[in-house]
């Protein structure tokens, strides 16, 4: 099965050198993602809408690739301030509802201080994708 490469169209992407999901071997990769607008580069101040935006590039790679939320097997939060964590966890259920991934919320600095969470997640392909 040959390897798929998803890209969103954001600029960190051909700055840095990776895509937004790599499929291979009927599993979905996407890479970290943060709540920013990728045609302004711009990035709301409040951190449930970098949520909601960065779980709306999630959705849309994993569509890309044959994949829902319902398909994520884990999931890895990243927040400079584990304090702000709690205020996604409403969207965060939205998302995976039924269905909830092995998670894991890490407290780290991300590559812009404005950014205030990451999100990466790991799919398997449904078996009619």
């Amino acid at each position: 099965m040959p390897i798929k490469r998803i890209s969103s169209g954001s600029a960190y992407e051909s700055k840095v050198g990776y895509c937004r999901a790599v499929v291979a071997d009927g599993w979905v990769h996407v890479s970290g993602t943060v709540g920013n607008d990728h045609a302004t580069m711009t990035t709301p101040e409040n951190v449930v809408e970098q949520c909601e935006l960065a779980l709306g590039h999630i959705r849309k790679a994993l569509k890309q690739a044959g994949a829902t939320f319902a398909d994520v097997v884990r999931v890895h939060y990243i927040l400079p301030d584990r304090d702000e964590f709690q205020a996604c966890w409403p969207l965060l259920r939205d998302a995976f509802g039924e269905n909830p991934p092995a998670a894991t919320m890490i407290e780290a600095g991300l590559i812009d201080p404005a950014m205030k969470i990451e999100i990466e997640v790991t799919a398997r392909l449904p078996e009619s994708a």
